[in-house]
């Protein structure tokens, strides 16, 4: 191979086009961002993402005639609800790799994996060491004893718990997920909650409302049939976590999303225990 096409490998893709948003927040935070041509419109972090790159795509819809335009030499995707939107761009001869985690242990691998393909070692292994340090610093202040129960509401209308990762940053933040065993369900729809009165018996001391995309509102779920009876609701314990900050499987839900998680389950936590801290 010529030392020129060595050095064309070597550097990695110069033209990223982002379809989802976790993977602009990790090159931003890799110190990559002047790759990254494109982004998703609902890009909320880092902010100034929103300010310095076009917004080409929803997120199973996408301006592909913008995408081409950007001649980009890699586009970036995230679980089955793109994989026609990555069909269409691989059927025009555009290089994509869909992401599909679904864990804390496979944000981690994500971020590892476009760390290798950006070809930035270095910078990759500081991120992932500051992500654990921080995630061992908030398991460390977990207040020791009773472990809230918390139901993570992700849509309302169906009803749907949180995915996997949500479900298991809950546990490291102190609390119960009350439907754990559906956050790990490997699609959608099996996460939906079907009947009222089954968050009613799992009984949430904690409800964590987080509708991907519009606001959360705590007195609709107050006025669900049954729900007056659920400790959350008698103790008025529903917060809202925005979507942004929790449902985007990169390093703002390893920092910001669990930050709120343990503020609020450490919140129950202590009025359980009568206010002692």
């Amino acid at each position: 191979m010529s030392r020129q096409f060595s050095a064309q490998v070597a550097s990695g893709p110069q033209r990223i086009v982002c379809l989802s948003t976790e993977t602009v927040d990790t090159l931003y935070r890799l110190g990559q961002q002047d790759r990254v041509v494109g982004i998703s419109g609902f890009t909320v972090h880092p902010p100034e993402a929103r300010k310095e790159k076009p917004k080409i795509s929803a997120y199973t819809t996408a301006k592909i005639d913008q995408i081409l335009d950007l001649k980009p030499d890699l586009v970036l995707g995230f679980s089955d609800l793109q994989a026609d939107l990555a069909a269409e761009l691989a059927r025009l001869s555009v290089e994509v790799h869909v992401f599909n985690q679904r864990t804390i242990a496979g944000i981690f691998e994500a971020i590892a994996t476009l760390g290798r393909l950006v070809n930035a070692p270095a910078e990759t292994n500081a991120l992932i060491a500051d992500l654990e340090k921080h995630m061992d610093e908030v398991a460390k202040a977990v207040i020791p004893g009773h472990k809230p129960r918390v139901y993570f509401e992700e849509w309302d209308d169906p009803m749907m718990c949180g995915i996997a990762w949500v479900s298991e940053l809950i546990e490291w933040a102190g609390g119960q997920d009350v439907f754990a065993d559906k956050a790990r369900a490997p699609s959608a729809k099996d996460r939906i909650i079907d009947k009222p009165e089954t968050v009613v018996a799992a009984a949430p001391e904690l409800i964590i409302g987080s509708w991907c995309g519009k606001k959360f509102r705590a007195e609709r779920v107050s006025e669900r049939p049954g729900f007056a009876a659920i400790p959350a609701v008698a103790n008025h314990q529903l917060i809202e976590i925005k979507s942004a900050d929790i449902l985007q499987p990169g390093p703002v839900a390893l920092t910001r999303g669990l930050d709120q998680l343990a503020s609020a389950i450490a919140g129950v936590a202590r009025t359980e225990r009568g206010g002692s801290s």
